[in-house]
Formats: C-alpha cells, sequence, structure tokens
C-alpha cells in the first residue's frame, strides 16, 4: 500500500492523514533510521516547544523560562502542536514523496495550498507565517494565474496539475523571492531535502540550495541552507558531533558543496562565531534574520550536551522562540536520535505517526546508486531506440498542450531539467 498525501481539497487534519509504512528494506540501518527519524521530528519538537512563547522577549523567559511543552501563548495552541515551521517542512516532504524527485513548482504549490486552505496545518489554518514567505506564495498565485490563462486552463486545480517540464517549457520562473529576502523562513523547512537525498551529499547541498531559493533569494539564506543541510547528512551518516562542529567541516566536505563557495557570513558561522560561552550575553540572538537563526540553533547545539538542554537553550534565547528550536532540532535531532528526544515531548507532540511515516518514506523513495544505474541504462536505451525516457514514473519531457511566447509574462527564466543527475 502506497503512502498518499491529500490534496488541498479534501481538507483532511494531519493526524487523520491514513499512515502506511514503506516496505522493509533489507539493508536499512536502524541507527541511520532513527537518525533520519529524529531530524524531522526533532524539528517538530523544538517548533512545538517554542510555539507557546512565540515572539516573547528574551527578558521574559529569564523571568518565565520554558521547561516543557506548554498550551496557550501566542497562537493559543494545545500542548505539543506545532506552527508553520513543521506546516511548510510537511509540505516540503509531501512533495519529495509525491513527486518522487525534486520539483520545485510542485513545492510551490504545496506552500500555496497551506497559505489559502491551511494544508498540512495542525489547525486547518495558516495562523503563522513570515513575510518573506507570504511574498514569495503571493507572486507564485501571480504568475500561475498568468500561466493559466496562457494555456487556457479551466482552474487552479489544472494550473497546480502542471508537470515541471510543462512549466519550465512555457519559461515559467519558480524563484519568486523578493530580492533581498534573508529571513530565516527557508531554513526552518530544510529537513526533508537532506534526509530525502542523504545517500547522494552533493545533491543534498545542491537542492538545499535551489530549496531555500523559491521563497528566500538572498545568497545567505540559500549558502545557510546548503551548509545546514551538510551539517545534517554528516549527522546521519554518523560523524562525532566534535566533527560536525569543527572549523575545518566546511573544508573537509568541499566536494559537497562543488565550486560553488558559502557566503562570507555563513563561512564565518562555519568557522565557529556560534562558540561563545555566555550565549545572549555574547550576542546569540534567536532572531528571524538567517545568520542569526543559524549561529542561535548551532549555539543551542555546541552548548548542551542532550536533545532537551539544547532546545530549551534555543527556546530561552527569546523571540523567534519556535524557528531557532525548530532549526536546532533539524540536526540535534539527526545527530542524537529519535530515541534520544524526551518521551515526554515524544508523547505530547502532535500527529508524531504522521512524522514519523514521512520520515520513513523520504529514506525509502530518496535517491541512490542502485537507482541511479537504473536511470542511466533507461536514458541509454531511450536514446538508441528514440523512446520517451521517465524518471521516477514521471515523462522526462512533455509536449505542453500550447507552446509559450518567446516574451513570456510570468517571471521569464531559462527552463532548466529537475532530474537527479
Amino acid at each position: 500500500m502506497d503512502f498518499r498525501f491529500p490534496s488541498a481539497r479534501e481538507n483532511r487534519l494531519p493526524h487523520r492523514i491514513p499512515i502506511a509504512w514503506p516496505p522493509q528494506v533489507e539493508f536499512n540501518d536502524s541507527v541511520i533510521d532513527d537518525r533520519i527519524d529524529g531530524s524531522l521530528v526533532g524539528l517538530a519538537v523544538g517548533d512545538a516547544l517554542g510555539a507557546s512563547v512565540e515572539f516573547r522577549p528574551r527578558q521574559y523567559l529569564v523571568e518565565h523560562p520554558v521547561r516543557d511543552m506548554m498550551s496557550g501563548g501566542t497562537w493559543g495552541l494545545q500542548a505539543g502542536q506545532w506552527t508553520d515551521d513543521t506546516s511548510m517542512a510537511l509540505c516540503l516532504a509531501s512533495s519529495l514523496i509525491t513527486q518522487r524527485s525534486f520539483n520545485p513548482y510542485d513545492q510551490l504549490v504545496r506552500y500555496k495550498w497551506w497559505y489559502r486552505y491551511g494544508y498540512l496545518s495542525s489547525t486547518g489554518k495558516c495562523f503563522d507565517i513570515g513575510n518573506a514567505t507570504r511574498t514569495a506564495i503571493e507572486e507564485f498565485t501571480r504568475r500561475q494565474e498568468q500561466l493559466k490563462d496562457f494555456l487556457n486552463l479551466w482552474n487552479e486545480e489544472d494550473v497546480d496539475r502542471l508537470s515541471i517540464q510543462d512549466v519550465l517549457s512555457n519559461q515559467f520562473n519558480v524563484y519568486c523571492s523578493k530580492e533581498g529576502a534573508a529571513g530565516n523562513g527557508a531554513l526552518m523547512r530544510l529537513a526533508p531535502v537532506p534526509i530525502f537525498f542523504y545517500r547522494r551529499p552533493a545533491l543534498a547541498v545542491r537542492h538545499a540550495g535551489e530549496s531555500a531559493r523559491l521563497t528566500h533569494s538572498d545568497d545567505a539564506a540559500v549558502d545557510a541552507c546548503r551548509y545546514y543541510a551538510a551539517l545534517i547528512v554528516a549527522a546521519i551518516h554518523g560523524e562525532s558531533k566534535e566533527d560536525l562542529l569543527s572549523p575545518q567541516f566546511y573544508n573537509n566536505h568541499r566536494e559537497w558543496f562543488n565550486s560553488k563557495p558559502l557566503h562570507r557570513e555563513i563561512v564565518r558561522i562555519a568557522q565557529g562565531s556560534f562558540k561563545k560561552r555566555g550565549g545572549y550575553k555574547d550576542g546569540i540572538r534567536g532572531k528571524g534574520h538567517v545568520v542569526l537563526a543559524l549561529e542561535a540553533a548551532l549555539w543551542a547545539f555546541w552548548s548542551s550536551n542532550s536533545f532537551e538542554q539544547g532546545a530549551l537553550n534555543a527556546v530561552n534565547l527569546g523571540d523567534d522562540t519556535d524557528t531557532t528550536a525548530a532549526i536546532y532540532g533539524q540536526l540535534a535531532g539527526a545527530h542524537y536520535g529519535y530515541r534520544a528526544i524526551p518521551p515526554k515531548w515524544l508523547n505530547q507532540l502532535y500527529a508524531t505517526q504522521l512524522l514519523l511515516c514521512t520520515a520513513a518514506w523520504l529514506q525509502y523513495l530518496g535517491p541512490s546508486e542502485e537507482r541511479r544505474n537504473h536511470q542511466t541504462r533507461q536514458i541509454a536505451s531511450a536514446q538508441s531506440n528514440k523512446t520517451p525516457v521517465y524518471i521516477h514514473d514521471e515523462p522526462y519531457r512533455k509536449k505542453t498542450r500550447k507552446q509559450g511566447r518567446k516574451n513570456c509574462l510570468w517571471g521569464c527564466t531559462k527552463a532548466s531539467k529537475y532530474v537527479e543527475d
């Protein structure tokens, strides 16, 4: 039985989505399974832990430190319910699982569903969204409307179902971010990308950057995601905490980053700018800017020896509490593993089984050398026989219903192929 995410029109809350587990694979490593579960669930746990005090200043947390998940607060949620961080991560994960590949257009469709219809929200509504994310989704919706009219499609559902090949052949620009957007909204949702591509680190790093650029165009935001994806992949593969936090980590993994160097601010963080014993007193801030958010999450990881203590350190910095802790939880969960997350938090967490099932399918469907070799044989055979090529059960090339004009109206970009090469 395949696991299926609902469409936006089904209006189904996450805890009501039927669970179906992937087939057992003989060579699965239970330790890696635990780290992958820990990364996605760790994101949600951090999000839920900080949700009740989101936007509270540092002084409030000094006087009323968070020690457990709580109800009420900023959004009036029940203890364990999560916010936009986890909803957007699930949108990203659902795209990777449904498309069985990296499809930026489909990712944006699902972010739009969350924004408009509460898709994969813990409450059924979009109640928390960053300015950069909102701007990008609204721009995407505007471009979609123009594309729908140009292709003479009937409704929103038709344009949402377009393949990436159809979209790019009509020169649709999937990068909808406002120039200079450098918030933490892409970093907070990142974990599904390094989980899906963990067997192929260079792809994980590349697609982490592309996933960020859809909504956050600033190079610092893009490179924060590239660097953090590398850390999560390395943690999944069992690299030590000392190696993950080493100033040499970036240099030791340069082949994962291809020829594109990291932004200077991200290099500064990679070299250890977060290692400040005074924490908040020494300038660590859980703010919305991606550089500060990344630094704060890594400080929380560095300054603690357990998932629990690091998560509390992240939340008690104040300000963007849920996102700082969600970013922390992705890496800490991959390092410590799912079984190291406090059971009391797992028992309170909303839709835990959906998160675990999602993590299992991301791992199961992610590209591997075996799949790559199979695809290479497919392409070679198709080229010799002049037959269509299918990648992850989707046509490699499809004719569109109507050819696009050279001077299109929806943020033209040079067409490219999103194939796991």
